[in-house]
């Protein structure tokens, strides 16, 4: 029998043997595979376990306290998920070295690693492709085409699902606080806002699986694909993330043989080696305003074809992913996050009165809508309840409603 083990490193899978496995049996197996230990374990079939941020938090849930409850009496059969929630950090065992040359010449760890070092392009993605949900892809685009003009730099992060096969469906875009200019984008980012972000997501059954940002029409007179601040910063949402289906997406202003601007979207994947190079530390992280934006400066030799360099063509870096579209299941009209002007609850009530035709969870199926809301509730209980309801289109219990309708009507 396969469980799915939720944690915050995303789904991993364990086999147990029959439905009469015990807690205690499987929280073993976990230790094994996925190698953590038994005494930092904490285990619930209910999601809200994730958002636990206490050993107080963590001791509210119960239902699978009991070392020796067997599988079946939780009624998780094959394909259940269980969700894990442990401190600490993972050890994942890895080779032994031995640095020793041929001849037995004694080799340093630097030399090793400088003989490991080897830029190549990676020809596949992990990531299958990603699919936009047009109506999130085009809020998008249109604030910085109509609203920026292409002046700026814009960005956000992408949520939605990933299936077996490494296909990627964005089904929404947060926009964190961000101050952009021509050439760089800063966020400001906001750990109690990504807090609510978070919960949302965790009661649609989707996570964070890309970054996306905008290039300026002032960068189109450049010969680059990615510049080397675009590339650090891709690597260091990518690897922060630990998804390896990660997508970074780039939105720019081409001009097509017609002599008319057309909006286009690109997606790529860091590759393995960048993520690697950025983890250990091998990129300059200081950019001179004299320096070449499209190769990235490292702090040793690396191996790049035959010669050792310190200089690196950023598109040896990006592993090129195919766009497709989709009709996702939130819709994208409600007034986005931080933007040049502030959400508030009158435009709640605007929103809800023109969609009164609609079923309540319809009304209230958007992430921006949900933000909002996010503001006045219990971010651990109610967000993820209300996101839930939104998730299984089932009705929204009344006391949402009525409280809902008094944000609206306090406006």
């Amino acid at each position: 029998m396969m469980l799915r083990v939720r944690s915050r490193d995303g789904l991993e899978r364990v086999t147990v043997d029959n439905p009469h496995t015990t807690v205690s049996q499987l929280k073993a197996l976990i230790q094994s595979n996925l190698r953590i230990p038994l005494e930092n374990q904490t285990l619930s079939t209910n999601q809200n376990l994730l958002l636990a941020k206490t050993k107080d938090d963590l001791s509210r849930f119960t239902d699978m306290a009991n070392p020796s409850t067997p599988l079946s009496a939780l009624n998780l059969s094959h394909g259940s998920i269980v969700f894990l929630a442990y401190e600490g950090e993972r050890t994942v065992a890895g080779p032994n070295f031995h640095p020793a040359g041929s001849f037995g010449r004694k080799m340093t760890m630097d030399d090793l690693i400088a003989k490991q070092m080897k830029v190549t392009r990676q020809e596949n993605p992990h990531c299958e492709l990603v699919s936009f949900d047009r109506d999130c892809a085009n809020a998008f685009q249109h604030y910085v085409n109509d609203t920026l003009a292409f002046a700026v730099k814009r960005g956000g992060f992408m949520y939605g699902t990933v299936s077996e096969e490494g296909k990627v469906e964005v089904d929404f875009i947060y926009e964190p606080p961000q101050q952009g200019t021509e050439d760089n984008l800063t966020f400001f980012r906001d750990p109690e806002e990504e807090k609510a972000v978070e919960a949302i997501a965790l009661g649609l059954a989707m996570r964070r699986v890309g970054f996306i940002f905008t290039q300026s029409i002032s960068q189109d007179k450049k010969d680059y694909t990615l510049s080397t601040r675009e590339v650090l910063q891709a690597a260091e949402f990518h690897a922060e993330s630990g998804l390896k289906e990660w997508v970074t997406a780039m939105v720019k202003l081409e001009v097509n043989e017609d002599g008319v601007a057309d909006v286009h979207f690109e997606a790529f994947q860091m590759s393995d080696m960048c993520i690697r190079l950025f983890k250990e530390g091998w990129f300059e992280t200081e950019i001179g305003d004299d320096q070449d934006p499209k190769l990235s400066k490292m702090k040793k030799d690396v191996v790049v074809g035959v010669k050792d360099t310190k200089e690196v063509d950023n598109d040896f870096f990006l592993v090129v992913v195919k766009i497709f579209d989709h009709q996702g299941p939130l819709s994208s009209t409600f007034p986005i996050e931080n933007r040049s002007t502030p959400v508030t609850l009158s435009a709640l009530k605007t929103h809800l009165d023109r969609a009164k035709s609609l079923p309540y969870v319809k009304r209230i199926a958007d992430f921006h809508l949900m933000l909002l809301l996010a503001r006045f509730l219990d971010v651990a209980a109610d967000v993820p309840a209300l996101a839930e309801c939104v998730h299984t289109q089932s009705a929204i219990p009344e006391g949402y409603q009525l409280l809902i309708e008094s944000m609206a009507n306090a406006s």
